[in-house]
């Protein structure tokens, strides 16, 4: 799809990587940028539509797709982390708020708008997901979880939406200069290039994008002789 004059929602869009979208968004030339946060009040870009939008809130969403019926690109942005591992305690209500977030939620704004996509020509969906999609590191144990259900969303969005010529993308980043990451020591790709590389792959047509090196060797590692989610990552 062309970015250029497209109408996009983008989630979680009032800090990190989601205020990064709308600023490549606007850049490259959307004709319209609904900014959705739980508090419109506290989207601050200029050009943009702020709309309330709790991802959680069924009403929110069946408001948001009411006001919304031009769109043509919606990217799943919004996330969470608890860093909880399996074993700690609380942590089944961790996995559940974070899969309310990472999988429930797109999977309710997609079938939401699939039907408004459908109508303005197919477009396109993004899901932010996670290099974590692919292993499972016990600090973050549920989040990684949850951003697997959330990999595996997007497959299965993907081949149920291409009838209908709607592209669905999957984004794969490991740590990014956010404030999710702020205490993460290391090198940290930047939320706005992750963004540029997302829209190019959009126009290109492609499924996934691999924002970072990180994301890059893991993938490939899927196939080694010993897979890099048995650990080998870690060693």
């Amino acid at each position: 799809m062309q970015i250029k004059n497209s109408v996009v929602l983008v989630t979680g869009a009032n800090r990190g990587l989601g205020q990064a979208f709308v600023n490549a968004l606007l850049e490259a030339g959307a004709a319209k940028i609904y900014a959705a946060a739980r508090d419109p009040g506290s989207i601050t870009l200029k050009g943009v539509t702020p709309i309330k939008l709790d991802v959680t809130n069924a009403a929110d969403i069946a408001a948001a797709a009411k006001q919304c019926t031009d769109l043509t690109l919606l990217i799943n942005n919004a996330g969470i982390s608890r860093g909880s591992s399996f074993l700690a305690a609380g942590s089944a209500d961790a996995a559940r708020a974070e899969l309310e977030t990472h999988f429930f939620a797109p999977l309710a704004l997609s079938q939401a708008f699939a039907p408004i996509l459908k109508a303005n020509g197919g477009g396109a969906i993004v899901n932010v997901l996670s290099v974590l999609s692919w292993l499972n590191i016990a600090p973050v144990a549920t989040y990684s979880a949850s951003k697997a259900a959330a990999w595996s969303l997007t497959n299965g969005l993907r081949g149920e939406l291409r009838a209908q010529g709607t592209q669905v993308v999957g984004v794969h980043v490991g740590y990014m200069d956010t404030d999710m990451a702020r205490d993460v020591p290391g090198p940290k790709t930047s939320p706005l290039d992750v963004a540029r590389q997302t829209l190019a792959a959009l126009e290109a047509g492609k499924d996934e994008v691999l924002a970072d090196e990180l994301s890059r060797n893991v993938k490939q590692g899927l196939s080694a002789e010993k897979a890099v989610y048995l650990g080998a990552a870690t060693e």
